[in-house]
C-alpha cells in the first residue's frame, strides 16, 4: 500500500508517545498513514516481543493507520549497517511514503540514537536507481521529532494536538504492560505536550524539526502572533 506518511521509530510505543498526534491529525485529515517499528521490543523489562505485539495491534486500531510494519531488528542491537538499510530500503519503496517521521538525533537509548542515522540513509539509498532491488523511491519531507529534554534547537513548527490527545494517550496507555502507572503516564503526556502547546498558543502540541528552510510566498497568512 502507498502511504502519504510513514513513522519509524526502534520499539512499539515509541511512535505513539513521539508522535502519535500527528499521527491521528493526519488520518483525520484523509491521509494513508503507517508506522514502521524496526524491532519487536523484546528487551523491555516489562514484557515481551508477544504481549507488545498485542498492545501494538490495540493502540495501532486506537491511531486508525492503514499499515503497521515490523521490521524485526534484534532488540538493543540496532546498528546502521548495510544490511539494515536494505531491509529500510525495501521498505520504502513498497510503501512509498511522501513523508517520513524518524526520532530526534539526540536520544538515551541508543536504539533511539542509531534508528534516525539508519532510516536517513536508508531514504537516500532508496532513491538511487542501481541500489538494491525494486523501483527507486526518495520521500519528499522528513522530519525529526523534537526532544525537550535533549535537543537545545527549538522546533521548526509544532503541529496543535488537543483534539487528538485524549486519542494519543489512550495509544500510548494501550502498552500496559509498558506503562502500569495510567495516570502517571498520563500526566507526563500531558505536561510534555503542553509545553509545545504553548509555544503556538494551543493547548497540547508536538514539536518537529525539518533542516531546510520553509518556502514563504505570503506573510500576511502566515500562522502565530509575534507580539
Amino acid at each position: 500500500m502507498a502511504l502519504d506518511v510513514l513513522a519509524f521509530h526502534a520499539h512499539r510505543d515509541d511512535i505513539e508517545i513521539t508522535c502519535g498526534g500527528l499521527l491521528l491529525k493526519m488520518v483525520e485529515k484523509g491521509y494513508k498513514v503507517g508506522a514502521c517499528d524496526l524491532t519487536q521490543g523484546e528487551m523491555g523489562t516489562a514484557g515481551n516481543e508477544h504481549t507488545r505485539l498485542a498492545e501494538c495491534r490495540e493502540s495501532t486500531r486506537i491511531l486508525g493507520l492503514a499499515e503497521r510494519i515490523n521490521v524485526q531488528l534484534p532488540d538493543a542491537a540496532v546498528f546502521n549497517t548495510r544490511e539494515y538499510q536494505n531491509r529500510v530500503v525495501d521498505i520504502l519503496r513498497e510503501h512509498q511514503p511522501k513523508v517520513i517521521v524518524i526520532p530526534g538525533l539526540e536520544q538515551r537509548h541508543p536504539d533511539h540514537r542509531i534508528t534516525p542515522q539508519l532510516v536517513f540513509d536508508a531514504a537516500y539509498f532508496a532513491g538511487l536507481e542501481k541500489f538494491g532491488k525494486g523501483k527507486k523511491h526518495r520521500p519528499t519531507k522528513i522530519l525529526w521529532c523534537h526532544s525537550q529534554q535533549f535537543d537545545e534547537r527549538r522546533p521548526s513548527f509544532v503541529v496543535d494536538i488537543t483534539a487528538q490527545m485524549d486519542k494519543k494517550i489512550a495509544s500510548v496507555l494501550a502498552y500496559t504492560t509498558q506503562f502500569p502507572d495510567r495516570d502517571k503516564m498520563s500526566e507526563w503526556l500531558r505536561a510534555r505536550a503542553r509545553t509545545y502547546g504553548m509555544m503556538i498558543g494551543a493547548t497540547y502540541g508536538e514539536g518537529y524539526v525539518q533542516r531546510e528552510a520553509m518556502q514563504v510566498d505570503d506573510v500576511v497568512t502566515l500562522p502565530g502572533v509575534s507580539i
